[in-house]
């Protein structure tokens, strides 16, 4: 019996290949009929013939779809033949849209198809640094509007010459309806500056500029979703110039490597990371940097680590293909906290007191996106940044929430979300929301991402519960103008709403360690556990506050962590006898400054509060010498990781001390502080310190909520902030956990940091309204 199917497909079906899969498909089974991609990133197919035909079809979609391609829902509508098809065609897009939230999908690395065809000196693409096809290349760097078509990206700017047009029109062909095809003829070209901003003319710029990097310069080079700075690896001088021209003293470089081989000259791979390296995402891993390898310890200064990506762009291929360099620096191209230069003119204008030279091409990029950042914590993949490869994918809920929302994260690693029905869409990375530049950025990226969802109103703003963070600012405003409603997310139950989200859960005990959030009692928490469910939490332990003198300067400079974290404990003469000992390095101005510091904890002054594990953690860095001053995120607690690696934790017994304190299970981490002090002054080996020290904290929070999990009867503990980037300690908490008979919960698809509390914003902030 004939039929007729209409067919609507929502995910990731837009740039995969999903056309031309559907073509042969249809084709296969003898049905006539169309496909076309729709407005909201669906597709929309057609058919009639048999119905049996029809239905092996319909089934063939999900079991043979292609590789890259993400099926959410299949909707078939069955009506009688009209007899109106004789063959079956791709036909031109729609832009109503399906009804149905779907998108576009995220940049691809370039396929061994093409990065064979590059290199393949009888190939008309060969050497051509954009080439792409189907199943590779650019998406949503590009894509401007839906539904996903060539006219409504930044390739517009470039007509398909006759060649690359009978390849885009041939269903047989690997480029048929690859939006971003192009060859030498029609496509991009690369162009080679000085600082100066004059064009340099070669024949063979991306050649030229690999000869340039070898012989010790800096360049800019702009990629897909942004610019990077690029330059050597084994050199200190440069290294050195490069950190005082974009004022970054401390902070780890990522490095670009032709290949794993290479890699495995300088760092440990182990076959999760192997698998992460070479997905079709590939993102930077972290890796255990070699001891006595190539590569400068300028790169990763005080680290054990050392962040790795391959190239994953023809542009980044040929590069490394013709330079010398075990790796290079691939790092953003912007000053710390202001977003990463995309444009043209601007990084001419911006980096030509900072670079040697630019290597530019003249493709737009329409949607900013940093590079992923990825660490094995655990066995498993933790994201410290989800950016390319994965934006905009959305992550799938375990329930439908009624209320549209945007949420705007919180200051610092932000990403915005958009939770429509049961999917909550993330952001790339958008950075430190502290500086003008980037609270714009994040404005423009919310329009940008409700024009991809086809989204023109909302109904809640979601934003921190901290009064004076920027994004808490801008949400009122946003909401007004969206006829919204604004509501407030507290910090570290918006971090668990975004791990129950992962794990389809409804509630648990969760530990929330991180820097710093702004607790419902008006402190700084950052210590927490919290029995929560989507709706709402219940503190139920965590840290001791500490006191925090000078308030953000404690942040900054962890010595004055020490001081007063010890002195809840010790006499003022042993304090400071302490101090003078150990963190003479941590105080600017000298004694003068440590005697300011002592008097306002004598007298209270300028002195705030907090329960914060990243400032706990932080003062044992420094009282352990391994740092005095922290100039980019995270950094003491990221040395005292790489400090306590190759540690023995039993070597010297630290043990958490809990007590009651109003009625709160809390760990006394001064008498911890007391611990190390000690050790040192018995002559243990810092690594061993370093490694009891986590050790007592991790365990003394997976007491509380175990002893919290017991009272309430829930069997979910899980752990979420920026502290669970910590291998160790995060470990140590699952041992603990699981050996109590509970189970154990961490991020697997969102940052543990502050990168995944936006949809937990969202999700928090829908049932808040409901």
């Amino acid at each position: 019996m004939r039929a007729r199917a209409e067919v609507a497909v929502t995910g990731i079906v837009q740039g995969v290949g999903f056309r031309p899969f559907i073509f042969k498909l249809a084709t296969r089974h003898g049905l006539v009929g169309f496909a076309r991609n729709m407005g909201d990133a669906g597709v929309q197919v057609v058919v009639e013939g048999e119905m049996g035909a029809i239905e092996k079809f319909i089934d063939s979609i999900r079991t043979e779809r292609p590789p890259l391609s993400r099926i959410d829902e299949i909707e078939v509508a069955w009506k009688s033949p009209t007899d109106e098809f004789t063959i079956f065609q791709v036909v031109p897009s729609e832009r109503a849209g399906l009804g149905l939230p779907s998108v576009v999908p995220p940049d691809l690395a370039l396929c061994d198809d093409c990065l064979r065809e590059m290199l393949d000196p009888s190939d008309r693409r060969y050497l051509y640094p954009f080439i792409t096809c189907v199943n590779c290349g650019p998406r949503f760097t590009i894509i401007e509007e839906l539904p996903y078509d060539r006219p409504r990206t930044s390739m517009k700017s470039f007509p398909l010459c006759a060649d690359c047009l009978r390849e885009y029109q041939e269903p047989s062909d690997r480029r048929y309806h690859a939006e971003p095809t192009c060859c030498p003829a029609c496509g991009p070209r690369m162009q080679l500056h000085d600082a100066g901003g004059e064009r340099i003319e070669s024949p063979k710029p991306l050649r030229e500029a690999a000869r340039l990097l070898d012989e010790g310069n800096i360049l800019a080079i702009k990629g897909i979703g942004g610019i990077h700075i690029a330059a050597r690896t084994t050199d200190d001088e440069v290294l050195k110039r490069l950190r005082g021209a974009f004022n970054r003293p401390q902070q780890p470089f990522a490095v670009m490597s032709k290949d794993l081989e290479t890699v495995r000259t300088f760092a440990r791979v182990n076959q999760a990371e192997v698998e992460l390296l070479t997905s079709y995402r590939w993102p930077i891993v972290v890796l255990e940097r070699l001891p006595n390898c190539e590569l400068s310890e300028l790169v990763a200064p005080g680290l054990d680590s050392v962040g790795v990506m391959l190239p994953y762009s023809g542009i980044h291929h040929l590069i490394l293909r013709h330079g010398r360099e075990p790796a290079y620096v691939m790092t953003s191209a912007n000053l710390p906290g202001l977003p990463m230069l995309t444009d043209n003119a601007e990084a001419l204008a911006k980096l030509r007191d900072a670079v040697d030279y630019l290597l530019l091409h003249d493709r737009a990029i329409v949607n900013r996106c940093d590079d992923s950042v990825v660490k094995v914590v655990d066995g498993g993949p933790s994201f410290l940044r989800r950016s390319r490869g994965w934006v905009p994918e959305p992550i799938k809920l375990a329930f439908k929430g009624g209320a549209k929302v945007v949420a705007l994260g919180a200051e610092l690693n932000v990403t915005a979300s958009a939770l429509v029905g049961d999917r909550c869409f993330v952001s790339q990375h958008i950075g430190d929301t502290t500086k003008v530049e980037t609270i714009e950025y994040l404005q423009a990226a919310v329009k940008r991402l409700m024009c991809l969802l086809n989204l023109d109103r909302v109904d809640v703003v979601a934003h921190d519960l901290h009064p004076y963070y920027s994004t808490t600012r801008v949400a009122p405003r946003m909401a007004e103008e969206l006829k919204a409603k604004a509501v407030a997310v507290q910090h570290h139950h918006a971090h668990l709403c975004s791990l129950m989200a992962e794990h389809g859960l409804g509630e648990l005990v969760g530990i929330a360690a991180d820097g710093v959030g702004y607790g419902s009692d008006g402190t700084i928490w950052g210590g927490e556990v919290l029995i929560a469910d989507l709706k709402s939490f219940e503190r139920v332990g965590g840290l001791m506050k500490q006191p925090m003198p000078g308030g953000d300067l404690a942040t900054r400079f962890p010595a004055r962590m020490v001081a007063g974290m010890l002195w809840q404990v010790l006499t003022p003469a042993e304090v400071e006898r302490a101090l003078k000992d150990f963190c003479t390095n941590g105080f600017r101005h000298g004694e003068l400054e440590l005697r300011v510091v002592l008097r306002q904890l004598e007298r209270n002054l300028n002195v705030f509060w907090t329960s914060s594990c990243g400032r706990a953690l932080d003062a044992v860095a420094c009282l352990l010498g391994v740092c005095s001053e922290r100039t980019y995120e995270g950094e003491p607690a990221i040395k005292l990781e790489a400090a306590a690696n190759g540690g023995d934790a039993d070597r010297w017994k630290l043990e958490p001390t809990l007590k009651n304190v109003d009625g709160v299970s809390v760990i006394d981490t001064s008498q911890l502080l007391v611990g190390v002090l000690d050790a040192l002054r018995n002559g243990v080996p810092r690594r061993h310190i370093a490694a009891a020290a986590q050790r007592a904290m991790a365990e003394g929070l997976a007491e509380v909520a175990i002893e919290a999990a017991s009272r309430s009867g829930i069997s979910a503990v899980g752990g979420s902030g920026g502290v669970f980037y910590n291998r160790a300690m995060t470990l140590s908490v699952r041992r603990l956990v699981e050996g109590a008979g509970l189970k154990f919960f961490a991020h697997e698809l969102l940052p543990p940091g502050d990168g995944g509390i936006s949809v937990g914003q969202a999700i928090a902030a829908a049932r808040a309204v409901e």
